[in-house]
């Protein structure tokens, strides 16, 4: 990281909205997110973490940080809100995404709490993500990249994997 940029943890609960962000290269937020949406600047990283119920099979899956995006320009408002289920996202923010792990792959954060700066008390390490963008210092987010590193391929041949999962089956008849 360099110069005055800032990293975070972007928190995705959803893959709706995990398939939204990396095919349209855009993060949103809530309107009562607006402070922290505002404090996001150009050159700020942005380490993509789903957690265990995004893919909704939390007894299956794992919490993992699976990309890095770097902000590309400030949150600003808009107009019409990107909605995913009932709730509205009227801030966004433009990201650039050019690598992602294969879908199941990436970095378990719980396997490395206890290593993170983030996390102070590693029993109830997962409070701390209830609000996203969790900011991160310069040791946490180098440690989380070099080991994600290791995972991405090129985000054209890991997304379809992740868009694929981002809206439910059709029910079936």
């Amino acid at each position: 990281m360099s110069g005055d940029s800032s990293a975070y943890l972007m928190v995705i609960g959803d893959r709706e909205a995990l398939g939204w962000i990396l095919s349209t290269q855009q993060t949103a937020f809530p309107a009562a997110r607006r402070g922290e949406a505002a404090k996001l600047a150009a050159g700020d990283r942005m380490l993509v973490y789903t957690t265990r119920g995004c893919f909704h099979n939390p007894t299956r899956d794992q919490g993992r940080v699976i990309a890095e995006a770097e902000v590309q320009g400030p949150a600003v408002r808009d107009d019409e809100p990107v909605r995913f289920g009932e709730r509205a996202f009227p801030l966004r923010c433009p990201l650039l995404i050019t690598e992602l792990a294969p879908f199941g792959s990436g970095v378990v954060l719980a396997d490395h709490v206890e290593n993170l700066h983030v996390f102070p008390d590693t029993r109830s390490w997962s409070v701390r993500l209830r609000r996203s963008p969790v900011p991160v210092d310069d040791h946490d987010h180098r440690y989380l990249t070099e080991r994600l590193r290791k995972t991405t391929r090129p985000l054209a041949e890991a997304v379809e994997d992740y868009t694929a999962r981002a809206t439910p089956a059709p029910p079936r008849r």
